[in-house]
């Protein structure tokens, strides 16, 4: 697979401007004797909210790994306009309850980018932290074990550790799956107001509901791109009723 990071704005065959912040053509992953991703090719818009859609297995958390750098394509090639590597945030349940970890000690890893494993951090470190709590509203959360923490407390912190990595790309796998409705919102508004501080998200995610709120949405079935688009037309009844078999 090729990785490329540009220094101009991504731009289409005819040479037109595009304003994306990463765009894939041909991409295929998957894991040892079984595929996953097949053909893929879309862009993500810059400075917005971008759902991966689909059921389980359609191959939304593949995607979300292979733009993140944590699962390596078969083949295909990945852009990326200008900019910092992205920030991953993995599910809630990819980090244990039971590490004893509080949540600045969350937030903190996300440090470890910039400054390694076994340095203590500095001063900067400390800020760039403290910045991120106070944005996502867990400052006061710092001292409290992870696994003490509500889903939608620790959802925050988890996103937190991804802003404290200073990167203008986020991205984030099911950040509301398991919330209470007043938390899904809460996180919801986050995003947003990311979005508008200059922050382009890409959020995988089944939740209809946070799909719809998203400004563009890559609806995927069998690890293949059935629609790309606004969420009116990409989450419309037509479309879904194709992936999703009633129960």
């Amino acid at each position: 697979m090729t990785i490329m990071f540009n220094k101009n704005p991504l731009s289409p065959p005819d040479g037109e401007p595009r304003n994306e912040r990463v765009r894939f053509h041909g991409l295929n992953a998957g894991y040892p004797g079984r595929p996953v991703l097949h053909q893929l090719s879309a862009g993500v818009p810059a400075l917005a909210v971008t759902a991966l859609v689909g059921p389980n297995g359609s191959g939304k958390s593949t995607l979300l790994g292979v733009l993140a750098g944590v699962i390596a394509a078969t083949s295909g090639q990945v852009r990326y306009a200008e900019g910092p590597p992205p920030a991953f945030v993995p599910q809630r349940g990819a980090v244990g309850d039971t590490l004893p970890l509080t949540a600045r000690q969350t937030v903190e890893m996300g440090r470890w980018g910039e400054r390694g494993l076994w340095r203590w951090p500095t001063r900067q470190d400390r800020t760039v932290v403290d910045s991120a709590m106070e944005r996502l509203g867990v400052a006061h959360l710092g001292a409290r074990q992870l696994g003490e923490l509500s889903g939608g407390q620790r959802q925050r912190v988890l996103i937190a550790q991804g802003l404290a990595q200073q990167s203008d790309l986020l991205l984030l796998d099911e950040p509301t799956t398991g919330l209470d409705p007043e938390a899904r919102e809460r996180i919801t508004a986050l995003l947003t107001a990311l979005v508008a501080d200059g922050t382009t998200i890409v959020q995988a995610t089944h939740d209809l509901e946070a799909a719809r709120s998203a400004d563009t949405c890559l609806l995927l079935s069998d690890g293949r791109l059935v629609a790309d688009g606004p969420p009116a037309e990409v989450l419309s009844p037509q479309s879904l009723s194709r992936i999703w078999q009633p129960t």
